[in-house]
């Protein structure tokens, strides 16, 4: 063999060695976030390695510092003072998160059931070390008494971040088919940022003419899905899907009905070729899942899938590998694991 050749295979070895370490190369894995009731402790953790099988780990991760400090606020419903739930305490619900382009994730939660007109937002390189927490005031001023479930997502068509959440809505606004309903209506809003230091002003989101929440927004061939909750009670508080050109829509007539009666709290992640779609069947204490190819038709996956007790509402992420090697180290090192 020639010098030329032995020279020529020694670089071919190199190169393949340098391309097998490269990120592009590693292997994805999901985390999926969320809380446990009551919502005082923070962040929650899942990960899986197939996206169907979940294993917890251990401990919160992002204790809440902000938000439902107050004691009473004042209903805009009942035209008078009450009692804000679990006050002065802070709390973490719905914690939704993205990872930007730049590597960051970014993670955005609900404050309180009532009394907030902000989110709480932080950031971190690692998911183990977060920055200073802070509230993101996006309707203050308007009448409402809650922002919740805020769900972040980055829009690559416009280098940007979209964060969607439900607020009450005055009784002067409410429809007939608001009225279907016993429980305070809701309508989609939302807000655009780029470095999550300015935000544009609020606007009304998606509005199906009826109480709606939990609004999930993802991104599929090109076209926008929002999954949402009717929240109208009893008889509905279901799951239904619809699509845009366009991330701010307008979007189309809701798809069919996946989920059962009193499921909430939708998330998605792609899998393969397929969709999955989470939510929290929240009476009967647990989760379920549909798969869809093509947000048109749904085929449950209730047997496909598996998650520890007592997870809730939050978003699921693909991660390369070390990120969730370095979590379950940090695990260890804190409770011996």
């Amino acid at each position: 063999m020639s010098v030329k050749t032995i020279v020529s295979v020694v670089m071919l070895l190199f190169s393949l060695t340098l391309s097998a370490k490269t990120p592009s190369n590693e292997r994805e894995v999901y985390i999926f976030t969320g809380h446990r009731e009551p919502a005082l402790d923070g962040l929650h953790y899942l990960y899986s390695y197939d996206g169907l099988r979940w294993d917890s780990i251990q401990g919160s991760w992002l204790r809440p510092e902000i938000g439902n400090k107050t004691p009473e606020y004042y209903n805009t419903h009942s035209r008078k003072m009450e009692k804000a739930k679990y006050a002065p305490s802070s709390m973490m619900r719905d914690p939704s998160i993205v990872q930007g382009p730049d590597g960051t994730f970014h993670l955005v939660w609900t404050l309180a059931w009532s009394g907030e007109k902000g989110f709480g937002y932080a950031s971190s390189k690692d998911l183990i070390n977060w920055s200073e927490q802070r509230v993101i005031p996006v309707m203050e001023g308007v009448e409402t008494d809650n922002v919740w479930a805020p769900e972040v997502f980055y829009d690559d068509a416009g280098d940007r971040f979209l964060i969607v959440w439900s607020s009450s809505i005055p009784e002067s606004r409410y429809t007939d088919a608001d009225r279907l309903g016993k429980n305070v209506c809701h309508r989609l809003f939302y807000t655009t940022t780029r470095d999550f230091k300015t935000f544009t002003p609020y606007r009304p989101f998606y509005d199906p003419g009826f109480n709606s929440i939990d609004g999930f927004l993802l991104k599929d061939d090109g076209k926008y899905v929002l999954v949402v909750k009717d929240n109208r009670k009893p008889g509905y508080s279901d799951l239904f899907c619809v699509t845009s050109d366009k991330a701010e829509g307008p979007y189309s007539d809701p798809s069919v009905k996946f989920a059962p009666v009193y499921s909430e709290g939708a998330c998605a992640v792609k899998v393969g070729d397929e969709w999955l779609i989470y939510f929290d069947v929240y009476r009967q204490a647990r989760f379920g899942a549909v798969s869809t190819r093509d947000f048109k038709t749904f085929t449950p996956i209730d047997d496909r899938i598996s998650l520890p007790a007592g997870h809730k509402h939050g978003t699921i992420i693909k991660v390369k590998e070390p990120v969730l090697d370095a979590l379950k180290a940090e695990e260890s090192r804190r409770y011996g694991k």
